[in-house]
C-alpha cells in the first residue's frame, strides 16, 4: 500500500520536485490520498505555496490549490529529530537554514559572535546570516535511518540507525584518492593501499596514472581527507536527468560533474565545476554520484550545483 509508513495526520517534510528547489524541504501535514492511490495529499502552509508560485511558470487558475498537493511518497519523509539545545555548530558543517517556511540546504562558512553563523546557499550563490536557532545539521533519509547517525544525546522520533560502513584502511585495500592540484579538483582516481605510514598518512598506488617515464604505476604519500573507498554499486540507471548529480569517467578518473544537457543516444553534455569544462559523455561512461559522509556512503543531493 502507497504510504505505508504513514498515517493521515503526522506531521512530515516534503522535498520540493521544482529543480531551482531540490534538497529543499517544506513542513507539512499528510490529510489523505489521491483517488488512485498512488500518492499522498499533504497540507503546506502558505509560504510554501507562494514560493512554488515563485519559481513555477504555471499558470495562475493552476496554483489556486498549492497549499494542498498530491505528492510521490519518494519525496516524503518523517520529521528529524530535534537537535540537542546544546548542539554547537562548527566551520564548514553542512546544514539545513529556516528559511522562506522551509529548510535550505547549506554550509556553514563563517562563525560569527553571539552565536550566529554565515551559511552560503549553492543554489543561490549567496550568504545569509542566521541564528542556531534557525539551523539544524543537515540529514538524509535513507531506508529507514537518519545519516549522518544521530549522536548519544540527540532527541530521536526515528528508528536506531543501521550501523555505520567502516573505514577500514589497511595495505592492499582498493580505494580513492583526490587531489588538490590545480585542473584535478572534484577527481577520484583508483588506487591501493601500499602501506599504513600513520594514523592519517597512506602510501598508495595509483592504478590508472603511471609516473612521468610510463614504465610503473605511481606510487605517492597522502594525507585521510584525500582518500575514500571504493563506492558501492548502485541499481543501474536508465537514464539520467536535466541537473543531476553524476561522476564522469574521463582521463583515468572519475569527475564529479552535474548533467547540462540530455541528448539522444543516449549522450550527455556535463559541466565540471572544478575545471569549468563542458563535456559530452555516453551514458556507459556515467555513474551515480555518491558523497562519503561521516564514514557513510550518501546518494548526492539533487540541488542543483552552479
Amino acid at each position: 500500500m502507497v504510504g505505508s509508513n504513514f498515517k493521515i495526520g503526522d506531521e512530515v517534510e516534503v522535498t520540493s520536485p521544482i529543480h531551482n528547489m531540490r534538497g529543499t524541504l517544506f513542513p507539512a501535514k499528510i490529510i489523505g490520498k489521491s483517488r488512485d492511490k498512488t500518492k499522498l495529499k499533504v497540507e503546506y502552509n502558505k509560504v510554501k505555496a507562494k514560493i512554488d508560485g515563485k519559481f513555477s511558470r504555471r499558470k495562475r487558475h493552476q496554483q489556486r490549490n498549492e497549499v494542498e498537493e498530491e505528492v510521490d511518497v519518494a519525496l516524503i519523509r518523517p520529521l528529524p529529530p530535534q537537535e540537542n539545545k546544546y548542539c554547537c555548530f562548527k566551520l564548514g558543517d553542512v546544514v539545513d537554514a529556516f528559511f522562506c517556511g522551509g529548510w535550505w540546504e547549506g554550509v556553514i562558512t563563517d562563525v560569527m559572535k553571539d552565536s550566529t553563523f554565515g551559511v552560503y546557499f549553492r543554489f543561490a550563490k549567496e550568504k545569509f546570516e542566521f541564528e542556531s536557532e534557525e539551523l539544524r545539521l543537515h540529514r538524509e533519509w535513507v531506508k529507514g535511518s537518519w545519516l549522518p547517525p544521530l549522536q548519544q544525546g540527540d532527541v530521536s522520533n526515528t528508528k536506531e540507525p543501521k550501523p555505520q560502513m567502516k573505514e577500514d584502511f589497511v595495505q592492499g585495500t582498493q580505494v580513492e584518492i583526490c587531489t588538490d592540484e590545480d585542473g584535478f579538483q572534484g577527481a577520484w582516481f583508483a588506487a591501493n593501499i601500499v602501506k599504513v605510514m600513520g594514523k592519517d598518512k597512506f602510501l598508495i598506488r595509483y592504478k590508472s596514472i603511471k609516473t612521468d617515464d610510463g614504465k610503473e604505476f605511481l606510487t605517492e604519500e597522502v594525507d585521510a581527507q584525500h582518500i575514500r573507498p571504493c563506492p558501492p554499486e548502485t541499481v543501474v540507471v536508465e537514464s539520467f536527468s536535466l541537473n543531476e548529480e553524476v561522476d564522469a569517467f574521463y582521463n583515468d578518473g572519475w569527475w564529479e560533474g552535474v548533467i547540462r544537457k540530455v541528448l539522444r543516444g543516449p549522450r550527455y553534455r556535463v559541466y565540471f565545476k572544478g575545471t569549468k569544462d563542458e563535456l559530452l559523455f555516453a551514458h556507459s561512461d556515467l555513474r551515480p554520484r555518491q558523497d562519503w559522509i561521516d564514514r557513510t556512503w550518501v546518494m548526492a543531493s539533487q540541488a542543483l550545483k552552479h
